[in-house]
């Protein structure tokens, strides 16, 4: 079973598109031809296979939250299992087919009142820092009536229904910004098993104020193993560090498995027996890669052997035999399939680098997987277990073979730092030695992303500017995921000269080959690549046109307004009232050198972008106008962080081809 995501036309509003995810199902035999299992509006995800192979469960919203649903394969219409208030995810079915356990959202608010959650209605141990209050005591139920004439009570009641009708919001979160709003809300993921038959009532076999997700079920020990946050002392958007847990599956007590100050432990996978525990650890900052261990779940973390590769590993799952262990990986421009060797600890790479396996599964001397190439937005594919022999399962993207689809070619240069820099070079639609092009120079942000030709976000933009005639270059400067920790921190304390000097050799380097039209080059990213585009135009002038979107170019307003807010201290070393930390901040803030950008440019920024911020990109533009400089500025209204990834599909569509609009202004 697996989701097949569609971008399709909205009939009820014209010129818009919607997102459409279904459940499909194909033969692992290829006896049949895959079907696509679910039909209704509200889509489908997260499907499940009961053990006997007999039913799925799915998550599809009902009434406004998201419900587990039971689909019978021998025919019928789906049937809702879970009508549980605060909504239903993930589910995971028991071996014996009898029971799903699912994880569930629930409110501080919610979880102050449940009596099956918090039944002693305790408040929790951590301070609300809310001002003038004594430890929780703004946190009890006030039973006054509002009044905002009557006694303090009353005014209280009064000031806490404003809230409740949006008139008002009191934040004392330290995270309050979310991708698109602000809020002071709290939410705990909770764990609830429920029987497989309708009517059923779900069990909390979780409580408190704490997070329990990716439960792994040991029969054999009567237990589950969970990853978790849990911290009585710490307001939870304070905590870092994470945890994993043993939970007793008599009476749902829950013990530490593991778990440290300022280490985040986590993606625990038991193996097939129970008898092995994979987990990853490491520090709370994020210029990090975690490790990888393997312990015995009879011993203790001393016991623990790690898997050493240099890279952020995932999505973990055990061969039957328990002899290896499969993860991807993001590595050199691809999200690549490997199996470790639990026994000598060695690491066998099975797929290339010019490919992203997005999830996969294990079966019979078989591994089946969603695959994105170049050629190829994604398909679902089957090989053997040593990545080889490898066949397409689906044809969802036919319509590419009626593309003139343009292959990336694969570059290395070292840069000052001894650090081998990769970048690739796609030449126009229909090139012709020769002649000259314009070269667009594509930036990734993060600035801890990582592009390649496994990379699917940029598909699309890639392959349309060369349909137009452009060859383009993007690269994985120093800073960039996919290269070990060591890379990864080549951009502490500089986020602007030395990738600046990375992405402006990978262009020198194109511009080399002789094809490119040096009056006709242009810029552009996103994120982090949006500061960088920033940057570069404040030093550089050899632009004719630039484009940045969601950017950061004010470091110390950053700090205030992006809930991205941590990348300050992770790679500035403070906080911006610290006089060194100010000093490097404004040396590294595209802001300081705004008298210097003279090229034409256009900055794009969501609306109700709180990852950046949309200050920083009307700092920008104001300064720019101010100045008199060529610039235009397209604020897209309800557009968040991920317009261009999974936002809007016609702001999508105006963000592309504004950006190609604006270019051809200019070098025309």
């Amino acid at each position: 079973a697996y989701t097949v995501m569609s971008i399709e036309p909205d009939t009820e509003n014209k010129w818009e598109y919607k997102y459409v995810t279904q459940i499909w199902m194909a033969w692992a035999d290829g006896s049949q031809k895959p079907r696509q299992l679910t039909f209704a509006k509200e889509g489908a995800s997260q499907p499940a296979f009961s053990p006997d192979g007999k039913q799925i469960a799915f998550v599809r919203a009902a009434e406004g939250k998201s419900q587990i649903f039971l689909l019978n394969l021998d025919g019928g219409e789906p049937a809702q299992l879970t009508r549980l208030k605060y909504g239903a995810s993930s589910p995971k079915w028991f071996p014996d087919g009898k029971k799903i356990i699912f994880s569930s959202s629930v409110s501080l608010k919610d979880l102050l009142t449940d009596s099956i959650l918090n039944p002693k209605k305790e408040l929790p141990r951590w301070n609300s820092e809310k001002p003038g209050f004594v430890a929780n005591n703004n946190l009890k139920a006030n039973t006054a009536k509002p009044n905002p004439d009557g006694s303090m009570d009353e005014i209280r009641a009064y000031l806490e229904q404003n809230e409740k009708d949006k008139k008002a919001k009191a934040l004392t979160k330290l995270q309050f910004q979310e991708e698109a709003t602000t809020s002071n809300e709290y939410s705990f993921s909770h764990l609830f098993i429920t029987e497989v038959q309708a009517g059923a009532t779900a069990k909390a076999i979780t409580s408190g104020f704490a997070s329990f997700f990716n439960p792994q079920i040991d029969l054999k020990n009567n237990r589950l193993i969970v990853d978790a946050r849990v911290d009585d002392e710490v307001m939870p958007d304070r905590v870092l560090e994470s945890e994993v847990y043993s939970i007793n599956l008599n009476n749902y007590s829950a013990t530490v498995l593991l778990g440290k100050k300022e280490v985040a432990y986590g993606s625990a996978s038991l193996s097939p027996s129970g008898k092995w525990l994979a987990y990853t650890y490491g520090n709370t900052g994020f210029v990090s890669v975690p490790t990888l261990a393997i312990m015995p779940l009879n011993g203790s973390e001393k016991d623990k052997v790690e898997i050493v590769l240099d890279r952020n590993k995932g999505g973990f799952t055990w061969s039957e035999d328990e002899r290896y262990l499969y993860f991807t990986a993001q590595s050199n421009g691809g999200t690549v399939l490997y199996k470790a060797d639990v026994a000598t600890r060695k690491t066998e790479q099975l797929t290339d680098y010019n490919s992203g396996i997005n999830s996969f599964a294990l079966k019979n001397n078989k591994i089946y997987f969603a695959k994105n190439d170049v050629n190829n937005p994604s398909e679902l594919y089957v090989s053997d277990v040593a990545g080889k022999n490898l066949s397409a399962i689906t044809s969802l993207n036919s319509w590419v073979q009626q593309k003139n689809i343009i292959q990336p070619e694969k570059h290395i240069f070292t840069n000052d730092k001894g650090m081998a820099v990769e970048y690739w070079v796609m030449k126009p639609v229909n090139y012709e030695a020769g002649k000259k092009y314009p070269l667009l120079l594509e930036i990734h942000g993060g600035p801890s992303a990582m592009w390649g030709p496994g990379e699917a976000s940029m598909w699309h933009e890639f392959q349309y500017f060369c349909s137009q005639g452009y060859g383009v270059v993007y690269s994985n400067p120093r800073g960039s995921g996919g290269y070990g920790v060591d890379f990864l921190k080549g951009n502490v304390k500089d986020w602007g000269d030395g990738p600046t000097s990375d992405v402006l050799t990978a262009l020198n380097k194109t511009v080399a080959e002789g094809w490119a039209d040096t009056s006709k080059l242009l810029i552009t990213g996103g994120s982090y690549a949006g500061y960088l585009v920033s940057w570069i135009i404040s030093h550089d002038h050899r632009f004719k046109a630039a484009c940045s979107q969601r950017g950061v170019y004010d470091l110390s307003t950053f700090f205030g307004e992006g809930n991205a807010w941590r990348l300050v201290p992770n790679y500035f070393g403070g906080y911006p009232w610290q006089p060194e930390v100010k000093k490097l901040l404004d040396y590294e803030s595209p802001i300081t050198y705004v008298e210097n950008i003279t090229t034409p440019y256009i900055i794009f920024h969501g609306e109700n972008d709180l990852r950046t911020g949309v200050i920083q990109g009307e700092m920008l533009y104001k300064s720019l106008k101010v100045l008199g400089r060529p610039v235009e500025y397209v604020r897209h209204p309800g557009a968040t962080h991920e317009i261009t990834r999974s936002g809007n599909n016609r702001q999508r569509i105006d963000q592309m081809l504004r950006t190609y609009e604006f270019f051809e202004r200019w070098i025309h």
